[in-house]
């Protein structure tokens, strides 16, 4: 598997990056070494993560994630040297007040949030550091329209970009990105960066699925003309995309127990769990049987394969899980197929965004 460049940076990332979410609530530590491990093995260079994790957030496992994957780092001498480490400060708390105190995401919240980080992943410095989620607010996580009456924003984008700039000169963090973003987002981080010579976004990590391509409305026109790179997460759309619910949803009794979506109500509530998402993540999954691949197979080469994708953001719980993304790698989609997938979503366009 060859490396790409990300963005404006000298990041050499594999276009599959290991999502790490999952570790430190349904991936025990010693069976999370053990998949990276594996990942590494295959030749997996790139590992994401967050201060919030482990998924779904809870003021017990925040930070877990990060402290997992601290200690396999500090497990192998040279270790750290041969992998990509990206991790994520949170945005505004989002009924989250573990994370932080106040409503906002100050420029001393950024720089804290970092040093809580790097002490957890045992590291001096953060190859990509992501602004989580937008310190204003913007319509994410299943919120349909932007409402300029819901406008809380206390820290400028300018702001942001001077505390992160403070974390590079300091040789704390390498490069810098965004993650949830919209098209004015992405343009305005780049437009001041280039202004005041402060660190330029090289990357931006959103949803990007066969059941949410809402990246392609107008946010890849705005990524490639500024050089910005996508990381595509939630490939899988939460698991619809892997037909293990298609006979059973996932709250029915037949249903595949020990699932995310199935065992977190506050997953379900959010566009994962809407009734519609499961509808059309029925129809690709019957169309990837009818062209003889299974589900999983046909959502994640959509993703390897597209241009608009740098790198595709995979959670596991399993290293037969791991093993199943990364063989998928190589499958091309014929035209008739690609053909077949728009079809469906001129239908039912973009039920999980």
């Amino acid at each position: 598997m060859q490396t790409i460049r990300l963005g404006h940076s000298d990041l050499a990332v594999t276009p599959i990056c290991l999502g790490t979410m999952t570790f430190g609530e349904q991936v025990a530590e010693a069976e999370a070494h053990d998949i990276l491990d594996h990942a590494l093995a295959r030749g997996v260079n790139f590992l994401d993560t967050a201060e919030m994790y482990a998924v779904p957030a809870r003021a017990e496992t925040c930070g877990a994630t990060e402290s997992i994957i601290g200690r396999w780092l500090a497990r192998t001498p040279g270790l750290r040297q041969r992998v990509v480490l990206a991790t994520k400060v949170a945005g505004p708390s989002r009924g989250m007040p573990w994370i932080r105190e106040g409503k906002g995401m100050t420029a001393a919240d950024i720089v804290a949030s970092c040093e809580g980080s790097l002490r957890r992943l045992q590291t001096d410095v953060i190859d990509l550091y992501q602004i989580h989620w937008p310190e204003r607010h913007v319509p994410a996580f299943g919120t349909l329209y932007y409402d300029p009456a819901k406008e809380t924003s206390q820290t400028p984008i300018h702001e942001q970009l001077d505390a992160l700039a403070g974390l590079v000169r300091a040789g704390k963090v390498r490069y810098v990105g965004l993650s949830n973003e919209t098209p004015y987002g992405v343009h305005e981080f780049v437009r001041l960066a280039e202004q005041h010579g402060l660190p330029r976004v090289v990357s931006v990590q959103n949803p990007y699925c066969l059941i949410n391509r809402t990246y392609e409305n107008a946010l890849d026109e705005t990524c490639h003309r500024l050089g910005v790179s996508l990381l595509a997460y939630s490939p899988l759309g939460f698991g619809l995309l892997t037909g293990k619910y298609d006979q059973h949803a996932p709250t029915d009794p037949g249903a595949p127990q020990g699932a995310r979506i199935a065992r977190y109500e506050s997953v379900r509530k959010q566009r994962w769990g809407r009734p519609e998402s499961l509808a059309a993540a029925r129809r690709y999954n019957a169309l990837a049987r009818e062209h003889g691949l299974s589900p999983t197979r046909m959502a994640l080469a959509f993703c390897y394969t597209k241009w608009q994708v740098a790198s595709t953001i995979i959670g596991v719980t399993s290293r037969a899980q791991l093993d199943e993304d990364l063989d998928a790698w190589g499958t091309t989609l014929s035209p008739e197929l690609l053909a077949a997938i728009d079809a469906i979503r001129w239908e039912v366009r973009d039920p999980a965004l």
